[in-house]
């Protein structure tokens, strides 16, 4: 493969086209889409959590931020909610009420905050949503055993319906969430290897991130009553939007605001993550590609690599970007959006769901955490 380097050094994330471009997405309100997302499903999602024996619903309730670390009523940060937010949009997109799709906004946040309480562990990463991570603050056992319950939990809301459409969606569901742990465990895996290829990483991507979202875009659709080729196609959209999402995630990983992110300065390279501007930096070839590959082989044999300095990580940062593993990123980020977008062409919609679907996507690509 061939990548351009920028030249370019900076601390913020490249950004790509925005709304601005369609001026019908303007007139869209991001931000009300996310709060009624988040509205309309955090009631159920609390109590599909009071349903847990003590203390894990008291973890989760920490992890979801209602509690801090002393069980007191805390208003933490509990995410973007994108995912709440396209599920609801799938049930309009179907020509159902946003309303019937709050229990598949349930279970698919359900499902993303196991894979969150599990990797957070996994990855050893002690910061998330600008708190410590449940398996700092409650210890490893109650991080697996709540993410656990949280996955039996989303198939329940589910289930509990009782009619064929549930029944379809938890398909889809169980189906999202084994393509999941697929990718979790390629990601921990190329953490071993000294090369994984581009296509190799945007497989992983696609499992770990690309699934849920596409789970996400269509499970309300099927809960109110959508083929399986409108729900197909949702699918397809919301996959490429999670490849775009993720895209911008290793953006983050590396270049991110720790202010805005929560996390560690350079907090990718810390964990030697093989994420897709390093993937691409090491396929570029040229001197910066090369010294950034005698590096990480270094550190994969390094004994010290816990007490690296900042400069040693700012220094393989500067050898991805002079590489051009920065910009084939925020190119990748870009077509993976226009792919999601122009899958909503193949099933009709209102116009005004097709309009939201696409301002949601634009602002998966511009978010600075």
């Amino acid at each position: 493969m061939t990548v351009s380097s920028t030249g370019t050094r900076g601390e913020t994330v490249p950004t790509v086209p925005s709304a601005s471009a369609n001026p019908a997405v303007d007139t869209v309100d991001v931000t009300a889409l996310l709060e009624r997302g988040r509205a309309l499903s955090t009631p159920e999602l609390r109590a599909a959590v009071d349903r847990l024996a003590a203390p894990m619903d008291t973890v989760a309730a920490y992890h979801f931020g209602w509690i801090d670390a002393e069980g007191r009523p805390a208003d933490g940060d509990g995410g973007k909610a994108v995912r709440p937010a396209l599920a609801l949009l799938s049930a309009e997109a179907a020509g159902a009420a946003a309303e019937v799709g709050v229990p598949g906004a349930v279970a698919v946040e359900l499902v993303h905050n196991f894979s969150l309480l599990h990797d957070d562990l996994m990855d050893g990463d002690e910061q998330r949503r600008h708190r410590d991570t449940v398996w700092k603050v409650h210890g490893p056992a109650q991080a697996i055993l709540v993410g656990d319950a949280l996955f039996a939990l989303a198939n329940e809301v589910l289930l509990e319906l009782g009619t064929v459409e549930a029944g379809r969606a938890t398909r889809r569901l169980t189906t999202a969430t084994r393509k999941l742990i697929d990718g979790q465990a390629q990601d921990i895996s190329y953490e071993h290897r000294e090369r994984v290829t581009v296509e190799e990483c945007l497989e992983m991507e696609g499992n770990k991130t690309g699934a849920l979202l596409a789970c996400a875009v269509s499970i309300g659709a099927v809960l109110g009553g959508a083929d399986d080729h409108m729900a197909d196609t949702l699918e397809a959209y919301g996959y490429h939007l999670g490849l775009a999402f993720q895209a911008v995630d290793d953006l983050l990983g590396i270049w991110g605001d720790p202010d805005a992110t929560g996390k560690q300065t350079w907090s990718d390279l810390r964990q030697r993550k093989k994420s897709l501007p390093v993937v691409a930096a090491l396929a570029a070839g040229g001197p910066a590609s090369t010294r950034l590959g005698e590096l990480l082989a270094a550190d994969a044999k390094s004994n010290d690599f816990d007490s690296f300095s900042e400069a040693e990580f700012a220094t393989r940062a500067a050898l991805i970007e002079e590489a051009g593993g920065r910009e084939w990123t925020s190119q990748e980020a870009r077509r993976q959006h226009t792919i999601a977008i122009q899958a909503l062409d193949a099933v009709d919609m209102p116009e005004k769901v097709r309009t939201q679907l696409t301002a949601l996507a634009d602002f998966v690509v511009v978010r600075k955490r």
